[in-house]
């Protein structure tokens, strides 16, 4: 019998203390010129003392003019003593009692906001469908572009290592750049970057072995992948199928299944998201499980050879181990309930409680007045983003040394969620407009 207490060895060789891992949030704690701060120490030393085997880290961006969203980490070019300084506190404040701490290492790609450039970059000149002018239409990355985000990428998984981070995870899944590629709804080119599943896979392979080239054999290489986008004409379950069969090549150490987009948010629990004509709904099986993708998971576990992950949606003990003994996955992802109790992975592996907070037993309402059960699709939206602005904003407080705010609605974590990155996204053009 396998639980949530054993410890995991990595094809690289390195032992992971137990089967918990803190999925990747987007922090927004970064300087105005992208600098990691004290405030990723306060978070990550109380989340490093939580219990959990390893802790991903938020978006580190690989390009500080196509981001996430203006409070991202970015590592680009020769670091200076003073960011390398920096990243070395944020890793030793992660790595403690023998926590790993990996770094997620990304590119916005089309889901760049327009607060921070009116024109991202994409595959191809798709432009992200949502309401209120947030993404400008994106233009078509050069064959030279491409090749140098590779090394891009390459380079921030090196300056991690030097840091003291213990690993990387390169984010391939929800909607971001890599994301893109693979989506022939999204990537309409016609070279060698498109057209074929194998070809708009090129782009993800290539960045795994330029990772893997950088950090070494014994450094664990991680990757986020979609199971599906859930959207009509996009990345399919059967495309991520045949990629992670692909990926047995690759010497991957841990391979984590997500699903979904920007436009269809299926990696908060959404279903039908903003263009609800354009969804694919997910299984009915899946719907019904206690993790969103763990059905998704246990076809590409038939492919796949390495150990797999799965976020999203785990909250009983019983349903972690009962995932792990069905060799459905070999590590459990949790991630918001981390963002109001850093110690939950303590509590779980101790059996001092059963199951995970909801947002709705934390706020102490049902699902109906917080409006997921609306059929307006902009409402439900608000709603969906409101849950995550919840858990950001919380997150922040303990990055601010502050203890986690329950009282905090979901319409007014919304608007001051709002009011943050409007802030920020001003202080991150005023710095780089003048540098």
């Amino acid at each position: 019998m396998v639980d949530i207490n054993d410890t995991l060895d990595l094809p690289c060789g390195v032992q992971i203390k137990n089967r918990i891992c803190k999925g990747a949030m987007t922090e927004g704690l970064a300087d105005s010129q992208n600098r990691a701060t004290f405030k990723h120490v306060n978070l990550y030393d109380k989340w490093s003392s939580g219990g959990a085997g390893i802790l991903l880290t938020g978006n580190v961006q690989v390009d500080h003019r196509y981001l996430e969203r203006p409070g991202n980490v970015v590592i680009e070019g020769p670091q200076t003593n003073e960011q390398l300084s920096r990243l070395t506190a944020y890793a030793e404040a992660g790595t403690k009692n023998n926590t790993h701490l990996w770094m997620q290492i990304s590119h916005a790609g089309r889901q760049t906001p327009a607060s921070v450039a009116e024109t991202p970059v994409a595959p191809s000149e798709v432009q992200l469908q949502m309401p209120g002018a947030q993404f400008g239409k994106p233009r078509s990355l050069s064959d030279e572009e491409i090749l140098d985000i590779i090394q891009k990428f390459a380079h921030t998984a090196s300056v991690a290592k030097e840091t003291g981070f213990t690993g990387v995870q390169i984010h391939g899944a929800h909607g971001y750049l890599i994301s893109e590629f693979l989506s022939p709804d999204i990537n309409k080119r016609d070279d060698n970057w498109g057209g074929s599943l194998e070809k708009r896979s090129k782009f993800l392979l290539e960045i795994v072995r330029s990772v893997r080239k950088s950090v070494g054999d014994s450094f664990p290489v991680s990757l986020k992948l979609n199971s599906a986008d859930f959207q009509k004409g996009g990345f399919t379950h059967e495309d991520a199928i045949q990629v992670a069969s692909w990926l047995n090549e690759e010497g991957l150490d841990l391979l984590e299944i997500s699903g979904g987009t920007y436009e269809q948010p299926h990696l908060v629990g959404i279903d039908m998201g903003l263009n609800p004509e354009r969804a694919e709904v997910r299984r009915e099986s899946t719907i019904a499980r206690e993790a969103y993708f763990l059905d998704y998971a246990n076809d590409i576990r038939n492919v796949f050879k390495g150990p797999l992950m799965v976020t999203g949606g785990f909250r009983s003990v019983q349903g972690m181990n009962d995932a792990l003994n069905q060799n459905a996955c070999d590590v459990i992802g949790i991630a918001r309930p981390f963002c109001i109790d850093p110690q939950i992975a303590n509590k779980l592996l101790s059996k001092d409680i059963s199951e995970t907070p909801t947002l709705e037993k934390t706020m102490q309402v049902g699902p109906g007045l917080l409006g997921l059960n609306s059929p307006f699709s902009m409402i439900k939206g608000i709603n969906g983003w409101g849950q995550q602005a919840f858990w950001c904003l919380n997150l922040i407080r303990m990055g601010e040394d502050l203890d986690p705010n329950l009282d905090l609605g979901v319409f007014k974590a919304f608007l001051q969620y709002q009011r943050n990155e409007k802030d920020a996204a001003k202080r991150y053009k005023e710095y780089w407009k003048s540098s």
